[in-house]
């Protein structure tokens, strides 16, 4: 099945809507930011999703999508939607993690299984873990604690760093001092969507730093990147991928070479999954993917793999093959730890340039078998 056949489109559903599927059938509500400065990030993840699902063939997986327009009041409205009129059996989309705390919670709570694509708040990945709510990506602090880890091992001994104040910026500035060993010349949280960075700019060139951390994703990290660049403030910078993933580095440009960020997955993975996934991804929307699309692929693949051990009538049953994580995965080695958050290992990436294009090259490993800080306090 083609996603033509499929027929896709932005803000509105796949098929119509009915009553709930029966006979295996799975019925999924996809909630994700599809206009606005972060409408990149919701767009690949929409599109590495339902790639997996045209290259499986199926016919057993109906998709709703709705733009949450990063909204966390519209999020919420269009899941209780998604839940008391549609009657979706799984619920995924997400990116930011403000408005995944807004309306995930609820969601789990009425028995709807969650998988998230992208956002992984700390506070869903300890006490309040709960056996609907599964993340295919990653827990928020964690590219951000191997970007501490790489930090220390080059031998910077005086990081500036900053991110957005929201839930993700807060982990992410956490998970960096968890695994940064040393002191900061300075930190600085943004407001979220800033695309002034001036005042930040100023106050790194007086800090005394010998480097740069920052979380920005989507506009923010363009914005930053281009003021940085022009700036005159000559300190490499160290960052997660969400500042430097493939949308990104078109924007900023030559600004972003010899960037050193972080991922669990990048284009240059050399396992069989990836390399399909990256071959077909660029035939069929004509332009490389990004972390996100690779995280909506698996995404989707995780639940053909459950869909393919349980039905979805039996909860219990279909909770456990998704723990199972059976599936190919296009980072390689992939599990999941007690609170259903991905064991994986995180890479050490470079902005280079391919011809006309800017993209990354995996340069070594951060952390390997990685779990996140907070499974020790979730329960399951």
């Amino acid at each position: 099945m083609t996603l033509t056949k499929m027929g896709l489109m932005a803000t509105t559903a796949i098929f119509a809507a009915g009553a709930a599927m029966a006979d295996g059938k799975v019925k999924v509500g996809m909630i994700t930011t599809l206009s606005g400065g972060g409408a990149g990030l919701g767009i690949d993840a929409r599109d590495g999703f339902m790639l997996a699902l045209s290259l499986s063939g199926t016919e057993d997986v109906e998709v709703i999508i709705e733009d949450d327009q990063q909204k966390p009041e519209v999020a919420v409205q269009l899941a209780d939607k998604m839940i008391q009129s549609e009657n979706v059996d799984v619920m995924t989309g997400i990116i930011f993690s403000n408005l995944a705390m807004a309306a995930i919670p609820s969601a789990v709570a009425q028995d709807k299984i969650y998988l998230s694509v992208n956002a992984g708040p700390s506070a869903l990945a300890g006490a309040n873990c709960h056996p609907n709510y599964f993340n295919v990506a990653w827990q928020n602090d964690n590219l951000h604690e191997a970007a501490g880890a790489y930090v220390t091992r080059t031998g910077y001994s005086k990081p500036f760093i900053l991110a957005p104040n929201y839930p993700a910026g807060t982990d992410a500035l956490t998970g960096f001092k968890r695994f940064y060993e040393g002191e900061l010349a300075g930190e600085t949280y943004t407001t979220l969507g800033q695309t002034d960075y001036a005042p930040e700019i100023a106050q790194i060139r007086a800090s005394g730093a010998d480097s740069v951390f920052f979380f920005l994703p989507g506009g923010m990290g363009i914005s930053f990147m281009k003021q940085y660049a022009d700036s005159g403030v000559d300190l490499p910078v160290v960052g997660p991928a969400f500042s430097f993933d493939q949308g990104i580095l078109q924007a900023v440009g030559a600004a972003a070479l010899g960037v050193v960020n972080t991922s669990q997955w990048s284009k240059d993975l050399d396992n069989e999954a990836n390399t399909t996934f990256v071959a077909a991804f660029q035939q069929e929307y004509g332009r490389l993917p990004s972390l996100y699309a690779s995280q909506g692929y698996d995404t989707a693949n995780l639940l053909l793999s459950a869909m393919d051990k349980a039905d979805i009538s039996d909860k219990d049953a279909f909770r456990a093959a998704l723990k199972e994580a059976d599936f190919d995965s296009t980072r390689g080695d992939f599990e999941f730890g007690n609170n259903n958050h991905p064991i994986q290992d995180i890479y050490v990436r470079e902005v280079i340039q391919e011809g006309d294009i800017f993209t990354n090259k995996i340069i070594g490993v951060a952390l390997k078998d990685h779990a996140d800080a907070y499974a020790a306090d979730c329960k399951m």
